[in-house]
């Protein structure tokens, strides 16, 4: 079995390309991934990209996908590391770092600023963090 660690733009990208997780993959995520996703949503239909009903439906399907979703102390301290370590002003983009580091075998992100921050943490090498 595969542990995938999603972040919300991939949440959003997967629930809108209808594709389907292999029931022998694991997605895990942070608590706060649903929330994060239906702003995004909610972005979506104030730049009119997307109407509410469009929105509702896609936090819906959102909603039934199966996914572990992480909050535990060790995941959030993980994170506080990340970002400290790496002088970030926010927890967001650590929390899924952390995700993956302790629990993922991969971050899978639809979101370029994440890839460059990966870029950046990996470069920086994880043992730091764990």
């Amino acid at each position: 079995m595969g542990r995938y660690a999603i972040d919300a733009p991939t949440l959003v990208r997967l629930v809108d390309e209808e594709l389907s997780v292999h029931p022998s993959h694991q997605l895990v995520a942070p608590n706060s991934i649903r929330t994060e996703a239906l702003e995004l949503l909610l972005r979506d239909v104030r730049d009119g990209t997307r109407s509410d009903r469009e929105a509702l439906a896609c936090h819906e399907r959102m909603s039934q996908l199966k996914m572990r979703l992480l909050g535990d102390r060790v995941s959030r301290r993980t994170a506080w590391q990340i970002a400290r370590d790496r002088g970030w002003a926010s927890l967001r983009d650590a929390e899924y770092i952390a995700v993956a580091v302790l629990q993922a075998d991969a971050l899978v992100t639809a979101d370029p600023d994440m890839v460059g921050k990966l870029e950046s943490t990996v470069s920086q090498g994880f043992d730091s963090v764990r």
